[in-house]
């Protein structure tokens, strides 16, 4: 079966969804059950990520990764491939490409809140997102959260949502010199996780801990905008409290390696994978107390409701400060960190790509 897959998130600087596909092709490339089929990658750019480029070969299709590349570039150059199946990793396919398509649809933030995005960004992501799952064979969601979320909102018959979690990339930490009390946060900054309100909790922190120090990994895409930087000079937290757009991977371990408690503040999210990572790293996770949380941390987080500045403060310093129950959320991280194996989300995800090629042929 020869398979198409929009890879215009495996250039540039990777994200979420970057990391979604990566972990499902290094599995594809040595799982015994892919061997048999041929991936096509539709990029905009060189992939970063290497594979072996007789099963994979990766078209390069000159134009922005937006919209119009999607549905306008994309589907004629695909269509000479003589694909099987096309499988789209990030919310949407293009809805005219004639071949069966599965969909991966992460979450519904932009039906569930529109507030959250501008009038035209909004309306885009809900209506090609409706057009594309209502065309798909098959959409895989990597939560119970997710797909009720989808079913509630696009409407589609259950059984062809299917609930697959993903891998989970524990990071690379080369040593552990946790001696500070550092509190770290790794993600896109949107509104809904709430970056204004973790800087306020650190500033009451630190003035019972002067020593206490936060980290803010990830570019900002709120809307509307928040000043990350004016924030932290409010809060007095200027030189105990740094705001990186951006790291490569080695830079990123460092800042795993050095901090003690991880904080994702996130009212909304269809998995939330990093605080999944700063268990992998050995770092309890301070979360808000959300249904999608509950269900993918389980037992392993301290949990604080919405907005409540003072119970996020006392998390956090029994994060850094309490032994016991540093141990305790720690020795729940097995159990919770099973549920997310690279290996079983490629193969139950391949299984379906099978099933949505096959279904379509009789």
């Amino acid at each position: 079966m020869r398979i198409g897959i929009d890879a215009r998130e495996l250039g540039g600087q990777p994200t979420g969804v970057g990391r979604y596909l990566a972990g499902l092709l290094r599995e594809w490339s040595r799982e015994g059950n892919a061997r048999g089929h041929e991936f096509v990658l539709y990029a905009t750019e060189a992939i970063a990520i290497e594979l072996d480029t007789y099963r994979f070969r990766t078209r390069i299709i000159e134009g922005a990764p937006g919209t119009w590349w999607e549905q306008v570039r994309l589907p004629p150059i695909a269509m000479r491939d003589h694909l099987d199946l096309f499988f789209a990793p990030a919310y949407t396919s293009p809805i005219r490409l004639a071949v069966p398509t599965v969909l991966t649809i992460h979450d519904l933030s932009y039906m569930a809140h529109p507030e959250w995005f501008s009038v035209r960004e909004g309306a885009r992501r809900r209506l090609i997102t409706r057009h594309s799952a209502l065309r798909a064979r098959a959409v895989v969601t990597v939560s119970e959260f997710s797909r009720r979320e989808i079913l509630s909102y696009l409407q589609l018959p259950p059984d062809r949502v299917h609930v697959i979690p993903q891998g989970i990339d524990a990071p690379a930490v080369t040593r552990a010199d946790r001696t500070e009390p550092r509190v770290l946060y790794v993600g896109a900054i949107f509104n809904r996780r709430h970056v204004p309100d973790l800087i306020r909790a650190v500033a009451a922190l630190v003035r019972r801990h002067p020593a206490a120090q936060l980290d803010i990994v990830g570019p900002n895409r709120t809307f509307p905008r928040e000043d990350i930087a004016a924030a932290i000079q409010i809060d007095g937290l200027n030189g105990r409290a740094h705001h990186y757009p951006y790291l490569v991977p080695e830079q990123l371990s460092t800042l795993y390696a050095k901090a003690s408690v991880f904080a994702f503040l996130s009212e909304y999210e269809g998995l939330g994978t990093t605080p999944l990572e700063a268990l992998a790293a050995g770092m309890p996770p301070v979360v808000m107390d959300t249904t999608v949380a509950r269900e993918t941390l389980g037992r392993a987080a301290l949990y604080v409701p919405r907005g409540d500045i003072a119970a996020t403060t006392r998390a956090l310093e029994l994060a850094l400060f309490d032994e016991p129950t540093r141990a305790t959320i720690l020795a729940e991280a097995p159990a919770a960190l099973a549920r997310y194996d690279w290996a079983r989300a490629a193969r139950q995800t391949l299984a379906v790509l099978e099933y949505a090629a096959e279904s379509a042929s009789t």
